[in-house]
């Protein structure tokens, strides 16, 4: 019996790079829970409680009084959200500025009270203790 190596090589690169297709769609999808949920908290205006929610290298990196402050000063005028759907959502282990780590970088195309048409991105992370964290916040 012959056995075509390059072919079964090309077999098993195939089903090595379908797993890993699959295992960022499972941490793309429990990274999107943890953001959804994040963000239904932003949504009602319980910003301590998302700074308390957040990331640890968010914690480190902005204090609670900025976090409130900032949220109140541009999330809050935007009014209520109206609607929020997933634009993309993008598994990486490295962003610009930030530790080497998970993360999965989020855009939703979002419609709120007094704004028709924005973009937020939300990025959230593995955390230390395992759990799905967001790490940044942006809206445009």
């Amino acid at each position: 019996m012959r056995i075509d190596y390059a072919r079964w090589t090309l077999v098993l690169l195939l089903a090595v790079g379908a797993q890993g297709v699959e295992a960022d769609e499972a941490k793309e999808r429990a990274a999107l829970a943890a953001a959804e949920q994040w963000l239904a908290a932003v949504d009602d205006g319980q910003y301590a409680a998302t700074w308390k929610e957040a990331a640890s290298y968010f914690r480190s990196a902005v204090s609670r009084d900025s976090w409130e402050q900032s949220m109140e000063a541009v999330r809050k005028p935007l009014g209520k959200r109206v609607s929020r759907t997933v634009k993309s959502a993008a598994y990486t282990t490295a962003l610009p500025g930030a530790p080497d780590g998970e993360y999965v970088v989020i855009h939703f195309d979002t419609v709120f009270e007094h704004k028709a048409a924005a973009v937020e991105t939300v990025t959230p992370m593995l955390d230390k203790d395992g759990k799905w964290r967001v790490s940044g916040y942006f809206i445009q």
